[in-house]
């Protein structure tokens, strides 16, 4: 009887170590394309599909503890303007800057990109938690803290060779033991309507700093 070749062995235990390296690296490639997919790839926040998901384990948290959750839903005023006087550069500028002013303010809390100008965050459910901000009990202290938000992203900001000003419609609701993830995204969304009829006279405007400043003078798209 032959003896068993040893060189045939060791090939295939080769064979089955390159393909087994081969295999973890495609369930990794594939683990990092699934993440991704819940991620803005402008803006590095989460995306719609993301959010929602989150969302809706953040509602069945407060269902089951009873832990306090506020949602919210803002949309940027005409922001259309930028992208068609300025250019798409410009318009994705402002949101990067407008993504990174939201997530500061969120303090750590989800924030995420809905649509094209459309914005979300839902607070107060970190692990470990931070208490919602005092005064949220009632329309009165949401209100105080959309308007703050509305503040801190009205804040005028340097991109490219300008400034631009950006204004924000801002709702906020309190996540209910009565929600699931369609009502209360509605109920966000029309809070932040609400508050857009009434600021309908607010604009986007964008100012050319002292020459000091810059080293072109602003342009725009086309120009």
């Amino acid at each position: 009887m032959r003896a068993p070749d040893a060189s045939n062995d060791n090939d295939t235990r080769a064979e089955i170590d390159v393909l087994r390296a081969e295999l973890a690296r495609a369930h990794a490639r594939i683990a990092e394309l699934e993440a991704r997919a819940d991620i803005d790839p402008l803006l590095d926040i989460l995306n719609r599909r993301g959010f929602e998901r989150e969302l809706a384990r953040a509602i069945a948290y407060v269902k089951r503890y009873g832990t306090d959750a506020v949602l919210v839903y803002l949309d940027l005023d005409g922001f259309k303007s930028v992208n068609d006087r300025y250019g798409h550069a410009t318009g994705d500028e402002v949101l990067v800057t407008l993504a990174a002013r939201l997530a500061t303010w969120a303090g750590g809390d989800l924030v995420a990109r809905l649509s094209g100008d459309e914005f979300a965050g839902l607070l107060c459910l970190r692990a470990g938690g931070r208490a919602c901000p005092s005064g949220l009990d009632g329309s009165g202290g949401l209100d105080g803290l959309a308007r703050m938000l509305a503040t801190s992203l009205g804040e005028p900001m340097r991109v490219g060779c300008g400034v631009v000003q950006v204004t924000a419609s801002v709702g906020l609701v309190p996540v209910t033991v009565a929600d699931n993830l369609t009502d209360a995204l509605a109920r966000a969304d029309a809070a932040m309507y609400r508050v857009k009829a009434v600021h309908r006279k607010q604009v986007i405007r964008l100012r050319t700093p002292h020459p000091q400043h810059v080293d072109t003078p602003c342009t725009e798209a086309g120009g």
